[in-house]
C-alpha cells in the first residue's frame, strides 16, 4: 500500500485519475439504474410479484456493488494528496466484507432469476411468494456466510493494488488462500454459472419452436462469465504462480470490468422488461404522480 502523499507502486498520476474516473462513472451508472429499479418496485403495485422480488434482490445487491465502487472512486479522486487506505485494518475488513457480500448476492441472484424464469416458462406455473422469499433469503444468507469466512480466518481481506479499497487477498498464494478460493469459487461462481446456463438452455430448447421465448437467454450467462471471469482467472493464476509478476495496472483490469455488471444487469432485467419499463415510466411521470396524490 502506498504511503500518504505518494502514488501507488506501478501507477502514474494520470493513470490513477483515469481509473478513479472510470470507477466513478461505473458506480453512478449502476447506482442510478438499480436505484430506479428498486424505487419502481416499491412504488408500482403491478411489479410486486414473486418473480420481480428476485429482480429486486439483484438490484439491491448490484446497488451494493455500486456503493463499493463509489467508495473506491472517492478514495482516489477526493484524497488527491493521500491516496491510501485511511480507515485502518477494521475498515478494510468491513469494506472487503461488504464488497464480497454484494458480489456473491449478485452472482447467485442472477442464477435465482434464471431458475425462476425456467420455472415460469417451462412449467407454466407461477412462482409462489414462499418460494421467491426462500430463494432471496438463501441467496443473502449464503452470501453473508461466505463473505464472513475471511473475517474468521479462512481467507483474508487486504488492499488491492491502488490501495483505495479492500478485496480478497490473492497475493499470499498459501494453502489457506487456495483452499478457500476453490471452495468459494465452486459454490459462488461455478454453480451459479451452471444453473444459469442450464436454465436458459432448457428454456430455449423448450420454447424456441413455439415462438413464446420473451427473454434474452444468452446475455445473463455472458454477463456472469465475462464480468466475473477475469477476476476468476486472476485468482486462479495466483494459486499457481507469483501474482506480483503481473503489473499492478493489469491487476486492476478485472475490477474495472466487474464494476460494469450492475449496469448491464439493470438494463437486462429491469429496462429489458416491458412491465418494469412501464413501472419506471409511471414513477417518473408527473401526470401519474398527480393521479396517485388525487387517489
Amino acid at each position: 500500500m502506498a504511503e500518504p502523499g505518494t502514488l501507488p507502486t506501478g501507477f502514474r498520476e494520470l493513470e490513477v485519475l483515469a481509473m478513479g474516473t472510470v470507477l466513478l462513472v461505473e458506480a453512478l451508472s449502476g447506482l442510478s439504474l438499480n436505484g430506479l429499479t428498486i424505487f419502481s418496485f416499491c412504488k408500482t403495485p403491478e411489479l410486486r410479484t414473486p418473480s420481480h422480488l428476485l429482480v429486486l434482490s439483484l438490484a439491491i445487491a448490484d446497488s451494493g456493488i455500486g456503493l463499493n465502487a463509489l467508495f473506491a472512486a472517492a478514495s482516489i479522486l477526493l484524497r488527491v494528496s493521500h491516496r491510501h487506505w485511511p480507515y485502518g485494518s477494521d475498515g478494510c475488513q468491513a469494506h472487503g466484507f461488504q464488497g464480497s457480500l454484494t458480489v456473491f448476492a449478485s452472482i447467485c441472484g442472477s442464477a435465482a432469476i434464471a431458475w425462476g424464469r425456467y420455472h415460469h416458462y417451462c412449467t407454466r406455473s407461477q412462482l409462489s411468494w414462499s418460494t421467491a422469499v426462500s430463494l432471496v433469503l438463501f441467496v443473502w444468507l449464503s452470501s453473508a456466510f461466505w463473505a464472513a469466512l475471511p473475517l474468521l480466518g479462512w481467507g483474508h481481506y487486504n488492499h488491492e493494488p491502488l490501495g483505495t479499497c479492500c478485496i480478497l487477498d490473492y497475493s499470499r498464494g498459501d494453502r489457506n488462500f487456495i483452499s478457500f478460493l476453490f471452495t468459494m469459487a465452486f459454490f459462488n461462481f461455478l454453480m451459479p454459472l451452471f444453473i444459469t446456463l442450464t436454465s436458459y438452455w432448457l428454456m430455449e430448447q423448450k420454447l424456441r419452436k413455439s415462438g413464446h421465448l420473451q427473454v434474452n437467454t444468452t446475455l445473463p450467462a455472458r454477463t456472469l462469465l465475462l464480468g466475473w471471469g477475469p477476476y476468476a482467472l486472476l485468482y486462479l493464476y495466483a494459486t499457481v504462480a507469483d501474482v506480483t509478476s503481473i503489473s499492478p495496472k493489469l491487476q486492476m483490469v478485472p475490477a474495472l470490468i466487474a464494476k460494469t455488471v450492475p449496469t448491464i444487469n439493470a438494463i437486462n432485467y429491469a429496462l429489458g422488461s416491458e412491465m418494469f419499463c412501464r413501472g419506471i415510466w409511471q414513477c417518473l411521470s408527473p401526470q401519474r404522480s398527480k393521479q396517485d396524490r388525487a387517489k
